[in-house]
């Protein structure tokens, strides 16, 4: 590591040389990019050159998608200007400590971020790890990968399934390879992932060619209950989409795939997430081996596993259509008791049997819940409430719906404590029975 002047850092890595932003005590390196692929084929690594310079895009690469008027209106506006559409998203961007002992070998949290497998990116405001690293002295890479048509649909040889895992597993290959040289412990990763990226990281588990790329997950808000027998419309949505393949107007395929995806009254529930991993390709095993593949692992992995206690509060309780109805008196009552049935159908029981099935073949399991506590906050703890908390960054938040009956001081006060415990299950893959916790959380071990 050479300072180059005040406001950047050369890392001179078996990679190549580095480039990075000194921000504040921390140092960012954006958007370096791990893999190339093109439409519908494997990724391919980025090979290391030592005599290479690796130079960050001016914009943040974003695989093409659909803007969600949802998460628009309750996490925040997206600011389209600063993306840029990529097919080929494979990017990672790391936030570090800017002081570090020389010796010294910093625990990895990779953050896989969530949105359905359809929308989304690495490099979100709201997810920013800044605060974080500074706090607990650790090392936060967030991944970028396929989504949506070009990383969650497939079936074919033509388009294969899982191309989007396939990325997130080049990105650990990246890491594991590289990280050292920019102050990281290669031998203490943790995989962190919210709502379908603790979806993916779940199924990393279990994928074929993850030997040795990480040792502990934290699944946030993982939809599980969602991940059964979905080989009907995976197969019905990716032979409807087959007019799309050949566009070569990405923005035109996102606008026109809306109209072939599968109806939630057909296929229930699952149909309300059409884009996910899908048994019986690689690098996953058939869904009837699924559960024996877990426990068989259950001992290699360290995990820590949970949700909010409201989750889908999040999609109903914010439809102006059904507070119409069921925003008062007994429609109130029928809302609140839909919201606990069906947080209970899609995260709680299946990741409460989760991990009784990784303890119960040996693992070393945490189970957790987050709650509101707060008497006049009608939403409660819904899906994405977790975000705040880990990640902090009040400016990123300042027009969230989501947070609107909640002061930012009670964000940061559970947010700090919540952090350390996380960062102490990185480190160590334990969380002491001492340490400090959040009035919001119910944790234990399993």
């Amino acid at each position: 590591m050479t300072p180059n002047h005040q406001d950047t850092t050369v890392f001179n890595t078996r990679f190549g040389r580095i480039t990075a932003l000194n921000e504040q005590g921390i140092i960012r390196i954006k958007s370096i990019r791990y893999a190339y692929s093109e439409r519908f084929k494997k990724p391919v690594a980025v090979e290391a050159s030592l005599s290479s310079i690796i130079i960050s895009p001016g914009k943040t690469p974003v695989c093409p998608q659909a803007l969600s008027p949802l998460v628009e209106k309750m996490i925040g506006a997206t600011p389209v200007e600063s993306f840029e559409a990529d097919e080929s998203t494979q990017y990672l961007s790391i936030t570090r400590p800017q002081i570090i002992s020389e010796n010294e070998k910093l625990p990895v949290v990779v953050w896989i971020h969530g949105g359905s497998h359809e929308i989304g990116c690495g490099d979100l405001a709201t997810a920013d790890p800044a605060e974080w690293v500074k706090e607990q002295h650790i090392i936060v890479v967030t991944v970028s990968y396929r989504l949506g048509l070009f990383g969650f649909l497939g079936g074919n040889e033509k388009r294969p399934a899982n191309l989007g895992l396939l990325d997130i597993i080049e990105a650990l290959k990246w890491i594991k390879n590289n990280i050292a040289d920019l102050g990281g412990d290669e031998k203490n990763i943790t995989l962190l992932g919210q709502s379908s990226g603790g979806d993916a990281i779940a199924h990393l588990m279990i994928s074929e060619g993850v030997e040795d790329l990480f040792q502990r997950l934290i699944i946030q808000s993982a939809p599980l209950g969602l991940r059964h027998k979905r080989q009907k419309m995976s197969a019905e949505f990716l032979k409807k989409t087959e007019v799309l393949k050949e566009e070569t107007d990405v923005l035109k395929m996102m606008d026109e795939y809306k109209a072939f995806v599968p109806s939630v009254i057909k296929y229930g529930l699952k149909a309300a997430m059409p884009f996910g991993t899908q048994y019986g390709h690689f690098p996953l095993c058939k869904e009837e081996d699924s559960v024996e593949m877990w426990k068989k692992n259950a001992q290699k992995f360290d995990v820590l596993i949970g949700l909010n206690n409201d989750e889908t509060a999040f999609y109903l309780k914010t439809s102006e259509a059904l507070n119409k109805y069921f925003g008062k008196g007994l429609g109130l009552k029928i809302m609140d008791k839909t919201v606990e049935k069906t947080t209970a159908l899609i995260y709680g029981n299946p990741a409460r049997q989760f991990a009784r099935n990784l303890a119960d073949a040996g693992g070393n399991v945490y189970l957790f819940r987050i709650h509101s506590k707060l008497k006049d906050n009608h939403i409660g703890a819904p899906h994405c409430i977790d975000l705040p908390l880990i990640f902090g960054n009040e400016s990123a938040w300042k027009s969230s719906e989501l947070l609107k009956d909640i002061p930012w001081s009670r964000i940061h006060e559970n947010g700090k404590k919540l952090r350390a415990l996380w960062a102490e299950f990185a480190r160590t893959g334990k969380i002491s029975d001492t340490s400090e916790r959040p009035e919001i959380l119910e944790l234990r071990k399993m």
